[in-house]
């Protein structure tokens, strides 16, 4: 048998949306845990807004989402030196532009993820047009676990 086939043994490559806010840290904390026991590979990513009303406006909004994302490496780099001596984790970080869920689905495609892990979200406003959450699931392309 030769190409990718999911869902076959155990997840090998596990996605974890994060953006900076606590749910996508306790995510990234659960995936990193299914990762570890799972021994698979942690993608971590962050996906870049794209506000052209703000680049309109003459605003520095790739500076902005860069410095958000170096932010987001430094932490999970603190946070795995933290456990480096008691846990194994592959991990790699990834930035896509766009919006989170055309973002996460673009990595989980790209990254050939058998599972993806993103936090809960904490807008009022998507109970009204759906959470990036919601629509993963709704997507039914791979076991999504939604972390409150």
């Amino acid at each position: 048998m030769s190409g990718f086939e999911r869902g076959t043994d155990g997840p090998k490559v596990i996605v974890a949306g994060l953006d900076g806010s606590a749910s996508s840290m306790r995510a990234a904390s659960y995936a990193a845990g299914l990762a570890r026991r799972q021994n698979a590979l942690l993608a971590l990513v962050y996906v870049q807004p794209v506000l052209a009303a703000g680049a309109a406006l003459g605003a520095p909004v790739s500076d902005t989402t860069e410095e958000i994302a170096e932010g987001l490496v430094a932490d999970i780099r603190k946070a795995v030196d933290h456990v480096k001596d008691t846990w194994r984790v592959r991990w790699e970080f990834h930035t896509f532009r766009g919006d989170a869920y055309a973002g996460l689905v673009a990595a989980a495609d790209e990254l050939k993820a058998d599972a993806v892990v993103v936090g809960a979200s904490e807008s009022a406003g998507h109970r009204i047009i759906g959470s990036v959450a919601v629509r993963l699931v709704k997507a039914g392309r791979w076991p999504v676990t939604v972390v409150p």
